[in-house]
């Protein structure tokens, strides 16, 4: 009996491969499969989950040469959409196809059919056993009533009620709830979009009413809302995203900070009646299983998440809203290198789907793209309701010096104690994690270095220890110094916020400070309790670094203490003054937003700095132009595009050949510019020695072509990693 021959599909696969491998289809297949499909295939003696990149190809290898797939996932495909913008960016950003595709797709049990989890449903009344109805089951019993007849997971009903295991366990030997077993899956949601709408003011209702106009008119739109801290972009983004709700799409939150998600979370389910489903990188496996497969299937229709939920295959994604659209941790900055935002920007015009820019402080990439007529602008002058702008007062160090070995000057002192009189919070802000930054010796002046790393160890008192803050290094501070053998001589320079701590309990004996830095708030518990009780004025002063300074609402906070404004002033990075200035104006933003007058004590060296000038007088217009001006007598983005090259080893001497003789080999023209090669600013990270170029173009120019021929050219060597950041954001 003559056997058909066996349908041949390319499958990519997410490892770094620039290409589709071959696949034959198992027997019993006699159709191709769609583009798309998520099939399980051997590759190297492992399984690995794959997509079918395209049609059934034809092939000279013998077929026992083609490896069988393995097993086709009954699941939705990949959109072609998805596909499509996935190949652009791995072309955009000089990463192999097969790297990109990792950050879509998830491990194999999300795919496979769920298993069943214990679920509760309520019993009738009269089935009920006369026991006593506490609070606590009475909220159980009402919730319960709500799902009509429906079975609901136990640890949902847990999280919904704010009740124990024990409270459901004793409810079910009580005949009160009924117990069974069911497939996870989302509620019917949001079937009333506008569960709970908030009152918006004049300004908010004339920002939806520009979006919508924008949006109805323009697939794929992009809209800048520009409004300052406190002025209620969320709930712009709220009726937004009802609308997106009304039409049976999906809607995506990008945020910059897992910090940011407890409080939005909040307000969504206030405003909607039901809880978004997450994406971000403190979900256990389980909840990454369950909600990859909410969101693929379509199932989730709100999704939250950091910069990677960009990237998920959606299965009809109406509007993507990217909160603090300026913030440079939407830069992926290891691995794949990509940037959220401008990424987002692709995807909307090549599906058609709108896309929402909000800040305080936008990027001035964003504002040229407004300028060019690229962006859509809407914005909210004034702070919602009774709410109004703090007052910034500005401290100069040089006069109004603080004590020996202090860093709070007396009138931040004086404005701490008045606030802690009224009962009010402060917030003290230093970008410095850890008790010091520098530790040196007082004899030779030798300073503790990282091994791995061109970086100072920073000193943390409250584990004695020393870390590296780029590669993690630990090592317990010495009592000898290890250059002139001085005993006790090792003294810790400059201030850390866990050093702040030392100073505001002298200022403020009695208060309550809790220190919030990503060394202390990593577990999300910890984090989303803190936050609570700050929010609940359990706290009288917050200690923190930028985690606290975007996102934020805490109604009793009105004073805020910026120790060192002049830390980002200067420096080599091209960004430095735009980030100080975002920085500190979302810092000072968290003063006074609810009904009580906030103030901003800024603490300079440098008073007539153009950054700390524009804090002052409130022109943000200003800076903007004389920094616009600058970049473009720089002839520097956002004029012109960049383009990074990273050669590392762990041969500091073969590294630096191998660039020598890549600048013999560089491309020359009269339309890019390459720099280098120099020693990175961060000559060592991580063991590695890194040699660095810079490609300077015009923005119309497809210079990855140039980088790739030129990178082709070189000799490959195995030691040697070349790593290509296109648009970088950092220049470390």
């Amino acid at each position: 009996m003559h056997n058909k021959t066996p349908i041949i599909q390319p499958v990519l696969l997410p490892l770094p491969f620039e290409k589709a491998f071959d696949y034959r289809l198992p027997e019993g297949h006699n159709v191709p499969l769609e583009s798309g499909s998520y099939v399980l295939v051997p590759f190297g003696g492992r399984q690995v989950v794959g997509v079918v990149w395209g049609a059934p190809v034809e092939t000279s290898l013998a077929l026992n040469k083609i490896k069988p797939v393995i097993e086709v996932f009954d699941f939705p495909a990949m959109p072609e959409a998805h596909r499509t913008f996935l190949s652009w960016v791995a072309r955009y950003i000089m990463s192999p196809l097969g790297s990109v595709l990792k950050l879509s797709i998830s491990v194999r049990e999300a795919l496979e059919k769920p298993k069943k989890v214990s679920a509760f449903y309520l019993k009738k009344q009269d089935e009920w056993d006369d026991v006593q109805i506490t609070q606590q089951r009475e909220s159980v019993i009402e919730f319960m009533k709500s799902l009509q007849g429906r079975a609901m997971e136990a640890t949902e009903i847990r999280l919904k009620c704010d009740v124990s295991q024990a409270v459901l366990k004793g409810m079910q030997k009580a005949n009160i709830l009924g117990y069974t077993s069911i497939e996870p899956s989302l509620e019917k949601q949001y079937e009333k979009a506008d569960f709970a709408r908030v009152s918006l003011n004049e300004a908010q209702k004339k920002a939806v009413e520009q979006c919508r106009k924008i949006q109805d008119a323009e697939a794929g739109s992009i809209t800048l809302i520009d409004g300052v801290t406190g002025s209620g972009k969320t709930e712009v983004y709220f009726d937004l995203i009802e609308d997106c709700l009304n039409k049976n799409q999906q809607a995506l939150v990008l945020l910059p900070e897992i910090a940011l998600t407890q409080q939005i979370v909040q307000r969504f389910e206030k405003r909607f009646g039901q809880s978004p489903v997450l994406w971000h990188s403190n979900l256990t496996p389980a909840q990454r299983r369950d909600n990859w497969r909410f969101i693929a299937s379509g199932q989730a229709r709100v999704v939250i998440g950091a910069r990677s939920a960009l990237f998920l295959p959606y299965h009809d994604l109406g509007i993507v809203i990217i909160d603090e659209e300026h913030d440079p941790v939407y830069k992926q900055e290891e691995g794949v290198l990509y940037h959220a935002r401008d990424m987002a920007v692709v995807r909307s015009k090549m599906t058609g789907t709108h896309l929402i820019l909000a800040s305080a402080t936008p990027s001035l990439e964003t504002l040229d793209n407004v300028e060019l007529g690229k962006y859509h602008y809407v914005s909210l002058p004034s702070r919602y309701g009774e709410a109004v702008m703090p007052d910034i007062h500005l401290v100069d160090l040089r006069k109004d010096r603080p004590g020996k070995d202090e860093w709070i000057s007396p009138t931040l002192a004086n404005a701490m104690r008045e606030t802690f009189a009224r009962k009010e919070q402060s917030l003290i802000f230093l970008n410095r994690r850890g008790y010091a930054p520098l530790t040196l010796c007082g004899e030779c002046g030798h300073r503790i270095e990282c091994p791995n790393c061109t970086a100072w160890m920073t000193e943390h008192r409250r584990f004695h220890r020393l870390q590296c803050h780029h590669c993690g290094h630990l090592e317990p501070k010495p009592d000898i110094c290890s250059e002139c053998g001085s005993f006790d001589s090792l003294t810790a320079c400059g201030p850390g916020v866990e050093r702040m701590i030392e100073e505001v309990r002298s200022i403020l004996p009695v208060a309550k400070i809790v220190v919030f830095s990503s060394d202390n708030m990593s577990d999300p518990e910890v984090l989303k309790n803190t936050l609570t009780q700050i929010q609940k004025g359990k706290f009288d002063v917050l200690v923190g670094t930028q985690m606290l300074a975007k996102g934020h609402h805490f109604p009793l906070l009105t004073t805020v203490g910026i120790i060192d404004a002049d830390s980002g002033l200067s420096g080599g990075d091209l960004r430095a003054s735009e980030r100080s200035y975002q920085l500190l104006q979302q810092v000072s933003g968290r003063a006074g937003r609810d009904v009580k007058k906030g103030h901003v004590y800024i603490q300079t060296r440098q008073p007539d700095n153009k950054i700390i000038q524009a804090l002052l007088s409130g022109d943000r217009q200003d800076f903007i132009d004389a920094e616009m001006a600058e970049r473009e007598r720089a002839d520097m983005p956002p004029f012109t595009r960049l383009v990074s090259l990273i050669l590392s080893s762990e041969d500091e001497g073969r590294v630096i050949n191998y660039a020598k003789n890549m600048a013999m080999q560089a491309p020359t023209s009269d339309q890019f510019i390459i720099y280098g090669p120099a020693p990175a600013p961060l000559a060592k990270l991580r063991g590695r020695y890194r040699v660095r170029f810079l490609v300077k173009a015009a923005k119309t120019l497809n210079i990855q072509k140039t980088i790739r021929y030129w990178i082709d050219q070189m000799p490959k060597d195995k030691v040697i990693r070349i790593q290509v950041d296109v648009d970088p954001m950092s220049f470390l």
